[in-house]
């Protein structure tokens, strides 16, 4: 079934884990992914990259997400990640997609509000925004080293003026794969947690998913970005996608 994915990421977030979100490149891939997570009972976040959303089959496949999430036996939320194109946002939309990342983390810090405050005005859909630099690409797996992390006291006023209905952080975590061990910065966690009255999420939890859900749900970081391979097996991404979820699921 196809739902709201704030109200995903708090459900699971009440029961003390977090909600997997799994990049997929094309329908094979989203096919073992709601596979998996129909297995555990387990709800779960079908993530779609610019790149392939902006390709001349992009509204065709999201438009095949949305009847694969309302088809499903759990609870199934399809978002387009990171776009820093208005129209790419509206266009995906218009095609399926239920949630977005209006990703204005490059902006400064006026620029990014108000662009995240008019894609949740026209979208009508729910908006992730980001704030704080992440590194990394998640359409190739790069080695990055962490970026500009997130001000826990722009937090409070950034939402306020977006409207954003979760938020994406940056504190210690990339994109792709990591040049060095991953440490998350756990205080600095704690402080965006306690000045955010929504959802936080946490990208490029693929090399960091072993440390991240041992302290997650007490950190309320619910929601977690997993890069899956571009070219993989449908019983090798389903493979991945169950192991991702039952660690997450292990975190309570």
């Amino acid at each position: 079934m196809r739902v709201r994915m704030d109200d995903l990421i708090r459900e699971r977030q009440a029961a003390g884990g977090a909600v997997g979100a799994l990049t997929c490149y094309d329908f094979s891939t989203a096919l073992a992914v709601v596979d998996a997570a129909e297995e555990l009972g387990r709800g779960v976040i079908l993530l779609v990259t610019p790149k392939t959303a902006a390709d001349r089959h992009g509204p065709r496949f999201l438009t095949a997400l949305r009847a694969l999430a309302d088809g499903a036996a759990v609870p199934v939320s399809v978002q387009l990640d990171h776009a820093t194109d208005l129209a790419l946002i509206l266009r995906s939309v218009e095609a399926g997609t239920d949630a977005v990342l209006a990703d204005g983390s490059a902006l400064p810090f006026e620029e990014n509000a108000a662009f995240t405050a008019e894609a949740v005005r026209r979208s009508g859909v729910v908006v992730e925004a980001e704030l704080g630099a992440l590194a990394g690409d998640e359409d190739r797996a790069l080695a990055s080293l962490p970026s500009g992390r997130t001000d826990a006291a722009l937090v409070a006023p950034f939402l306020s003026a977006s409207g954003a209905h979760v938020l994406a952080t940056s504190v210690g975590n990339v994109h792709g794969t990591y040049a060095a061990e991953a440490e998350l910065d756990w205080p600095l966690i704690d402080a965006i947690h306690a000045a955010s009255a929504v959802p936080l999420s946490l990208h490029g939890a693929s090399g960091i998913l072993e440390a991240a859900t041992r302290q997650l749900p007490a950190s309320r970081a619910a929601g977690d970005d997993v890069l899956t391979l571009e070219r993989t097996w449908r019983s090798g991404a389903s493979a991945f996608a169950r192991e991702a979820m039952l660690r997450l699921d292990s975190a309570v």
